[in-house]
């Protein structure tokens, strides 16, 4: 079974530079999960706001760092999780293009 959550937008503190630490930026976060769906179901609204409350907590530095952080949290509160494809996109940083780091992500348990 996979779940598919595209172009969740929020705002939140992310990034090295000085103004970035100051004033909340736009993000934008997809990502995929794959599990084995037996009786219990992963509920996508939950892990939504997982990530939204993670990110806004943190206020991470790099988005390296968010990623591997959100990988390991999700895992923690959602364990049927077998593999995780995360993005993490900031599309204002830049003015002419969108900036994204994503990973790939598998689970034994």
């Amino acid at each position: 079974m996979k779940i598919y959550i595209e172009d969740l937008k929020f705002q939140t503190i992310i990034g090295i530079l000085d103004f970035e630490r100051e004033c909340l930026q736009d993000v934008i976060v997809s990502l995929e999960i794959e599990y084995d769906f037996h009786e219990q179901f992963i509920n996508y609204a939950e892990v939504a706001s997982h990530i939204k409350d993670s990110m806004t907590k943190e206020k991470f530095f790099l988005i390296e760092d968010a990623l591997k952080s959100l990988s390991l949290s999700l895992k923690e509160d959602f364990f049927q999780i077998k593999k995780l494809f995360l993005k993490i996109t900031k599309p204002s940083i830049l003015p002419d293009c969108r900036v994204s780091v994503s990973e790939n992500y598998s689970f034994d348990s």
